[in-house]
C-alpha cells in the first residue's frame, strides 16, 4: 500500500492523507481463522458502512466501555473480555488473519461482550461518538524505531486529540510498549496534551496492571532483557 505526502508536510502526521502506522502483511487464513469469521462476523463483526455507533445500542446494555486499537491475534483482547464479563470491550484490527483469530478464540471462551472492526482505527474513530468510552487501549503497537520513520507512529497529537474527543470524561487512554524510545516519545506527546493528566504522575509510567494479560510475547521479550512500559492518561 502506497503512501502520499503533501509537499512541505512530509514530517507531519496527517492521517487523513495516507500516512498509515501499520503495513499491511500477506497471509492465508488458516481453517480455524476462516471458520472464526464465518461463524462469529454476522454476530461480532461492526462494519464502517453501518455509520456512527452507539456502545449500548450495540451491547444492549449501559456498561462499560473498552476500545482496543490494534489487537494483533487477539489473544489477550479475548482473556480481557472473559475475565471481565461486566465490560464490553470493541476491538480494532486491519489485519484479516488476526480478525478471524479474534473470533475464532472468542467462539471458544463463549464470550459474548465483544465486537470488532476489521479497519484502519483512523476510520473507525470518525464513527464513535463523543464521551462514549471508558478506556482506549494501545498495546505493543508498531514501533517504527528508524528515526525517519517515526512519523508513522501512531501515537502523536492529532491522534491523541481524537482519542480525547471518545473518551468520557475520566476516561483512560492506556498504551503499553516494548521499545524505550517509543515509550518516551509516547511520553513526550502525551505530557504536551492538554486535556489529559498523567494517571502515575509527570512524566511517570505506571506498573503493569494486573488486567492487562501478561502475554508469551512479552515473556519472551523480558528473557531477552527487554523492559516493557506502560503508560495511562487521564481525560480531565
Amino acid at each position: 500500500m502506497s503512501d502520499t505526502n503533501q509537499v512541505g508536510d512530509a514530517d507531519k502526521p496527517q492521517y487523513r492523507r495516507g500516512i498509515k502506522s501499520f503495513v499491511i502483511r500477506a497471509g492465508r487464513l488458516t481453517k480455524g481463522q476462516q471458520g472464526g469469521l464465518d461463524r462469529q462476523w454476522p454476530i461480532m463483526g461492526l462494519e464502517l458502512e453501518q455509520g456512527e455507533i452507539d456502545p449500548p445500542t450495540v451491547f444492549g446494555r449501559d456498561g462499560h466501555v473498552v476500545l482496543e486499537i490494534g489487537y494483533g491475534m487477539g489473544q489477550s483482547l479475548v482473556q480481557m473480555a472473559a475475565a471481565a464479563p461486566e465490560k464490553d470491550f470493541i476491538g480494532v484490527e486491519v489485519h484479516l488473519p488476526g480478525v478471524g483469530s479474534l473470533l475464532n478464540l472468542a467462539e471458544e471462551a463463549g464470550v459474548t461482550n465483544l465486537r470488532t472492526y476489521k479497519d484502519d482505527a483512523i476510520e473507525v474513530l470518525k464513527l464513535i461518538p463523543d464521551n462514549s468510552i471508558d478506556t482506549v487501549q494501545l498495546f505493543f503497537p508498531d514501533p517504527w524505531h528508524k528515526k525517519k520513520h517515526h512519523k508513522r507512529r501512531i501515537v502523536q497529537p492529532e491522534f491523541a486529540q481524537t482519542l480525547r474527543r471518545v473518551l468520557k470524561p475520566g476516561g483512560v487512554f492506556h498504551m503499553a510498549t516494548d521499545w524505550e524510545n517509543y515509550a518516551e516519545h509516547m511520553m513526550e506527546v502525551m505530557e504536551a496534551q492538554e486535556g489529559y493528566e498523567n494517571v502515575a504522575g509527570k512524566n511517570e509510567y505506571v506498573p503493569r496492571p494486573e488486567h492487562r494479560p501478561y502475554t508469551k510475547f512479552e515473556k519472551r521479550g523480558e528473557n531477552k532483557g527487554h523492559g516493557v512500559w506502560d503508560l495511562m492518561f487521564r481525560k480531565v
